[in-house]
């Protein structure tokens, strides 16, 4: 019988926006060790919203685990430090991250397993959106908090030229199917009740998109501005970002397998005899 998570309550961040869609979800777990899982942007509505449901089971925050460092996760450790100065804060450790958000971090350890609420969640390193990117893992009930791995109704994006890797994003997703999780606690969208299936669709389009930025360099689209115009030709504006990030994480997979090289700047297709 798959076993509940207790003390669960999900906090909206309030950061509506272009890139966080309705924004982002905080999970909070009372219990034992009240646990804060990603920190959000600092939001006065969204720290009085932890302290109600804390105050609310007589308890106060004693821990916050970021899935990762993005902004639209992190931001916030600084105001939840200073609102709840004995808390401890855990993150993969990424210095960059170290000097934008200076609280007193301790580091995270790929498997470590950790006390949050009344239960043990175990620490899953999945790089790919985000090189210090993790998820927690619950046995009991084979629940993922997944942070930014997958988003229902949408997919997630691979930022080739800030970290982005895209063959430690498809390893990060082949790991975490092979736990078989029957539920995953996004950070943004609706909870995923279907995650294997998810991931395959995942997958899929993936490999549909690499199709297609090695058939636009066929045909010859030779620079990652280009391959983007090919691609995605009708996407303007803040989105554009979005596609040539994912364009260069396509390009840097594909150059790593030796499918694609630059010939005096220009990109091509490596053909084989």
């Amino acid at each position: 019988m798959q076993e509940r998570l207790p003390g669960l309550v999900g906090l909206d961040a309030g950061n509506p926006g272009p890139l966080t869609g309705a924004g982002n979800h905080t999970w909070l777990l009372t219990g034992d060790v009240p646990t804060l899982i990603d920190a959000g942007v600092g939001a006065p509505a969204h720290l009085d919203a932890i302290a109600a449901a804390l105050d609310a089971v007589g308890q106060t925050l004693r821990q916050v685990v970021l899935t990762h460092a993005h902004s639209d996760h992190a931001s916030g450790s600084v105001a939840l430090a200073a609102r709840w100065p004995d808390a401890v804060f855990l993150k993969w450790p990424w210095p960059d991250a170290d000097r934008r958000y200076p609280v007193e971090w301790t580091p995270l350890a790929n498997g470590q397993v950790m006390a949050a609420g009344d239960v043990e969640l175990e620490v899953l390193h999945t790089p790919g959106h985000a090189p210090d990117h993790i998820c927690l893992w619950h046995a009991g009930s084979s629940t993922l908090f997944g942070g930014d791995l997958l988003i229902e109704g949408s997919t997630v994006v691979v930022p080739g030229t800030r970290g982005g890797d895209l063959i430690a994003y498809l390893e990060s997703l082949a790991r975490v199917a092979a736990r078989e999780p029957r539920q995953v606690l996004p950070a943004h969208g609706p909870v995923i009740d279907d995650p294997i299936g998810l991931i395959e669709r995942y997958s899929a389009r993936r490999a549909s998109r690499e199709r297609e930025v090695l058939a636009a360099i066929t045909r010859g689209a030779d620079s990652i501005d280009s391959i983007v115009t090919a691609v995605y030709p009708t996407i303007t504006g803040p989105l554009r970002m979005v596609a040539v990030e994912t364009v260069h994480a396509h390009v840097n997979k594909l150059r790593t397998e030796r499918c694609v090289e630059d010939d005096d700047g220009h990109l091509r297709v490596v053909t084989t005899a």
